[in-house]
């Protein structure tokens, strides 16, 4: 096998190319899981294991072992399980009948150029590329060994994992794939490091992010050296949660908000925040969870508001902010963790 895709053509995949998928709806809790199985001993472990667990999966199989395994692969499909292609590809139909199923997939992590280009015109397409922890509508990498342990884990957090062809909103890449790829690895990966971002969005539908600040921006009603705590939106999911409904959007944000809560009692960077506050168009549902509003000076408010036009362009999302104009909301220490804690 060759090395893992390099950069340019992990972007190309993102991109679209060679037919790649690029995952599926951002606020379902569905992830496709891949395992990569290595000889018939494997698949067979692997396919009681997931019957133990209840769960279905896409198994990544050679071309070598569907041709020396086909008894291994047929019992693997009758339990449910996909089965897509890994490492270089060949002719499909033989792969097929070893399978006994459609092969619609290949892993995109090791197949050559020349690869992708026969499986493209075979009608096949590179799997997303996995990342390292569950995301609604994407895909992980467990290794067999590893599903006991990860598989409960993530059912713990609201994941719901199954093969890839059943991740709801399974479509082809396109180039806002890849710029969003790119927003979030960048301006979002360094505005969270340079702000000390914590991430609370472990959970299927946890949206919250918070970062500790050691004043009180204006126009808070705090002496400017109070300590504070900033929310920051985990902007893809609630797009995505919005998307499925209101109303489910809106319950996430409720139950993020009690993360918060958790988080100021329990981690020690935010122990001396004095109080809660946010910049946001989402301010009616901060309103109606007991925060006040506070209106923004008007340049500040200009340049949040084209802030977060842009990030309706990068997030794909049609539907307008029920309110036109950012607002700050917030609240006390004291009295968010009497609402919330």
């Amino acid at each position: 096998m060759s090395a893992a895709p390099s950069f340019m053509l992990s972007a190309q995949l993102r991109a679209g190319a060679y037919g790649a998928w690029a995952g599926g709806h951002p606020g379902a809790p569905e992830v496709g899981v891949t395992v990569p199985v290595q000889d018939e001993s494997e698949i067979r472990a692997v396919v009681e294991v997931l019957l133990k667990l209840k769960a279905e999966v896409t198994l990544l199989v050679s071309p070598t072992l569907a041709r020396h395994a086909p008894d291994a692969l047929y019992a693997a499909t009758q339990a449910g399980h996909e089965i897509a292609g890994m490492g270089e590809s060949e002719q499909i139909s033989a792969f097929e009948v070893a399978a006994a199923q459609a092969v619609q997939s290949w892993d995109s992590e090791y197949p050559s150029r020349a690869s992708l280009r026969l499986l493209a015109a075979q009608g096949v397409h590179p799997l997303p590329l996995p990342l390292e922890k569950p995301q609604p509508g994407q895909t992980v990498r467990v290794l067999p060994g590893e599903l006991e342990q990860r598989l409960p884990k993530m059912r713990a957090l609201g994941y719901r994992p199954v093969p890839v062809r059943d991740i709801p909103g399974l479509r082809l890449a396109g180039p806002r794939d890849l710029l969003l790829h790119l927003y979030t690895h960048t301006v979002e990966a360094n505005f969270a490091r340079n702000h000390g971002v914590i991430d609370l969005a472990q959970r299927a539908d946890a949206v919250m992010r918070v970062a500790a600040l050691d004043h009180a921006p204006e126009p808070l009603p705090l002496p400017r050296d109070t300590p504070t705590a900033e929310l920051h939106l985990h902007s893809p999911r609630i797009v995505g949660l919005a998307g499925r409904s209101a109303l489910t959007a809106y319950r996430a944000y409720l139950r993020s908000l009690r993360d918060v809560a958790a988080a100021m009692q329990t981690l020690p960077e935010l122990q001396g925040s004095r109080a809660v506050f946010a910049v946001t168009l989402f301010h009616a549902q901060l309103e109606q969870g007991g925060f006040e509003l506070l209106p923004l000076p008007p340049a500040r408010a200009r340049i949040y508001g084209l802030g977060f036009r842009v990030l309706r362009i990068v997030y794909g999302t049609a539907r307008p902010p029920s309110e036109p104009q950012p607002k700050m909301a917030w609240m006390t220490r004291e009295a968010f963790l009497a609402k919330y804690g």
